[in-house]
């Protein structure tokens, strides 16, 4: 059954601050590793290394380099310097741009070690112990993957201040780029007033760009929502899947926890080798991720049936049109053709990334509420398929 005592012991276990790629971070990993081998299972280990280059400077650089086009070409000033100031800007930014396509092969800056951490259940097996030479064998089978990432991190700026500015860059470049087309090429006559009224968002943009590059990470925040709440409930998933009565027997199941997902996602990128195999249409996956007091839920129409009848909680479904350009787990996969559920609380983005992201902002009776739902919904799922 879902325990919520072991629930909230897990959550206040692992509810420490852990920087990807520190001792805190390993140290997170050690625990949850333990804590699966204590279960009589050998959980899969995959290293990998990273920097910090693309998630914590390819940023600020890109925020830099766009105001001072925009600037130039606001200035439009006559002559080879606006072209020679543009060719410059261009040269820059090019092959940082190319380089930071592939983010985890990027090995610019000091590289820092993490690590993945899984273990699959078979569908209807006794065994519980997976081994990479299944790998190829497996393909063609149905699998259901829940995910959580163990690292947390601090951020100088509120988490909702990071967000209202950066929305607050992305339409100020929109609007000014708007008015320097118009004042350039188009409404020339009045390229005095446009010149005027483009001052407003090109400030609004220069604002935007100090207070993006202002802030910066670090090793404070306990990250009991983001994500020990996530941790914790797949490792209560994997305690209720062990007990041969709940396996389910047409599904295999992963639980996995990914490393330095707040560092761009790394993680879940070196993962992807492991997974890119596994047929789409046959595979889905519940991402557990900044769960606090309430749940919203992202997810397609494929996913939206788990929480039409979730009558134990109130749930928001949120259905984008398009994958955001924030970073998780969830939108990596969905970008790589996986179906699946974000599972969060966005109310709770207050707290995450800040030294009071503590285990009390998480409530887990919620959580125990949660997953026993979801393991009725997979019975479901089980017998009807997806």
């Amino acid at each position: 059954m879902i325990d919520e005592t072991r629930i909230r012991e897990n959550l206040e276990f692992i509810s420490f601050p852990r920087l990807s790629g520190t001792d805190h971070e390993e140290n997170a990993f050690n625990i949850v590793k333990n804590k699966i081998e204590q279960l009589n299972l050998e959980p899969s280990v995959q290293n990998f290394s990273f920097t910090s280059f693309y998630p914590r400077i390819y940023q600020k650089v890109v925020f830099i380099l766009s105001f001072l086009a925009l600037f130039i070409l606001y200035l439009n000033i006559e002559g080879i310097l606006t072209s020679l100031s543009l060719i410059i800007i261009f040269t820059i930014y090019l092959p940082i741009f190319i380089i930071t396509r592939k983010p985890d092969k990027i090995r610019i800056g000091k590289e820092k070690i993490s690590n993945n951490l899984y273990v699959k259940i078979l569908g209807n097996s006794e065994s519980s112990e997976f081994t990479n030479e299944g790998l190829k064998q497996d393909n063609d089978r149905s699998n259901i993957l829940f995910l959580s990432h163990l690292d947390s991190k601090g951020q100088r700026l509120h988490t909702n201040y990071r967000v209202f500015f950066f929305k607050l860059w992305i339409y100020s470049l929109i609007v000014c780029s708007i008015v320097i087309f118009l004042k350039n090429l188009v409404l020339v006559q009045y390229s005095y007033w446009l010149l005027v009224i483009g001052v407003f968002p090109l400030i609004i943009n220069f604002i935007s760009v100090i207070v993006l590059c202002y802030n910066t990470t670090n090793n404070k925040s306990p990250g009991a929502i983001d994500n020990a709440s996530g941790i914790a409930c797949v490792l209560e998933l994997l305690n209720y899947y062990l007990d041969s009565k709940n396996r389910l027997k047409n599904y295999d199941l992963w639980f996995v926890f990914t490393g330095a997902e707040e560092c761009g996602t790394m993680g879940i990128r070196h993962l992807y080798d492991k997974i890119k195999h596994l047929d789409r249409t046959k595979t889905f996956f519940l991402l557990f991720d900044t769960i606090g007091r309430s749940i919203d839920v992202i997810t397609g129409k494929r996913g939206a049936f788990f929480f039409k009848n979730a009558n134990d909680f109130t749930v928001r479904l949120h259905f984008p049109k398009r994958i955001k350009l924030a970073r998780s787990d969830a939108y990596f996969l969905a970008d790589k053709n996986f179906g699946g559920i974000g599972i969060l609380d966005q109310k709770s983005y207050k707290y995450a990334h800040s030294k009071n992201d503590t285990p009390d902002k998480v409530d887990c009776l919620l959580l125990k509420k949660l997953l026993m739902h979801i393991t009725i919904m997979l019975k479901f799922v089980d017998k009807r398929g997806l």
